[in-house]
């Protein structure tokens, strides 16, 4: 019984972080640490990263939308993932420069009906 309390307590942050994961709009990228602020898990941008490896296939979550706080693809340049990653940013008409996005033309900013309405945290 403490292990399923243990594991319920870990699964609601994470639903937080796959709602908020799953709103970010084509063709925009949003960081790890911005991802946590808006789940209200202010400092939990690693937390992002964990909840999106254990992320159910089923949910489908645009991972590919989430970058590190430089808009920089996190994973090691020439990955099959960083790969895979930069091309699906790429399919979306993300331009991606030796693995980083400008932020200032492409982070996703949520505006206020969005951040009020559909947040239900």
């Amino acid at each position: 019984m403490e292990e399923f309390h243990q594991h319920a307590k870990t699964l609601v942050p994470m639903a937080r972080i796959w709602h908020v994961v799953a709103m970010i709009p084509e063709g925009k990228v949003s960081s790890y640490g911005k991802l946590a602020d808006l789940a209200g898990l202010p400092g939990r941008a690693r937390y992002v990263a964990t909840a999106l490896k254990s992320a159910p296939k089923q949910l489908a979550l645009p991972w590919h939308r989430v970058l590190n706080h430089q808009g920089r693809i996190a994973f090691e340049a020439n990955s099959v993932h960083f790969q895979q990653q930069q091309r699906l940013l790429r399919d979306e008409h993300v331009i991606v420069v030796q693995g980083k996005v400008n932020l200032s033309q492409f982070e996703w900013r949520p505006d206020m009906p969005t951040l009020v309405l559909a947040l239900p945290f």
